[in-house]
């Protein structure tokens, strides 16, 4: 041993201290790496649990496994390949999503698919009946009630509903029982009229 390695350092020989750095350096060393393996488990989403839904959809029924977090919206444009219905917000607020689900409209993207298992859904690629377009089509089309045409899925599938609940009575209760769907170009007055009329022909 020699004279330098018990040379004091602080009050404290020199072996001493090499040998409490190189603890002191390993202890920091291992604790970082364990400390970012227990970072990334905790960081990492378990897996979500799955479950099976049938899902009768323009008349047609779907088996098929999904994740309890998958919206409605999702599962018809994704899994089905029905692109007709629209995401627009995610938020439940332009309609563009919207679906009628055993006959009532729905915002698609606030509604998990497995909430609708055995349910009838409709979207929009279900009104016509082959060449033949549902009156609330062919009312849109007749009163040019578009432009860029990515609300009229919903605003289509909406004006449906709104007939056949009886909410026709005035252009003031179409537009009351439409607001829930928003037309960014603002076509709103020739909406109304294409529901109006279509609320007329199923009379």
């Amino acid at each position: 041993m020699s004279d330098n390695d018990e040379a004091p350092i602080g009050g404290h020989s020199r072996r001493a201290v090499l040998k409490t750095g190189g603890l002191t350096a390993t202890l920091v060393a291992t604790s970082g790496v364990l400390g970012t393996a227990v970072c990334e488990d905790a960081g990492a989403a378990p897996p979500a649990p799955a479950t099976e839904v049938t899902l009768h959809v323009n008349g047609r029924t779907h088996r098929l496994t999904v994740e309890a977090r998958v919206t409605l919206l999702e599962t018809v444009r994704e899994r089905l390949r029905l692109t007709g219905t629209k995401k627009g917000c995610d938020r439940g607020e332009c309609g563009a999503c919207t679906v009628l689900v055993d006959g009532r409209r729905v915002k698609s993207c606030l509604t998990l698919a497995v909430m609708e298992d055995g349910r009838e859904i409709t979207t929009v690629e279900g009104l016509a009946r082959g060449e033949e377009l549902h009156p609330v089509q062919e009312a849109f089309i007749r009163r040019d009630a578009f432009q860029c045409g990515f609300c009229t899925p919903g605003q289509i599938m909406s004006a449906v509903a709104c007939i056949d609940e009886g909410h026709t009575g005035s252009d003031d209760e179409i537009r009351e029982w439409m607001s829930g769907n928003l037309c960014r170009c603002s076509c709103y007055p020739n909406i109304v009229d294409a529901v109006r009329d279509a609320a007329r022909e199923r009379a």
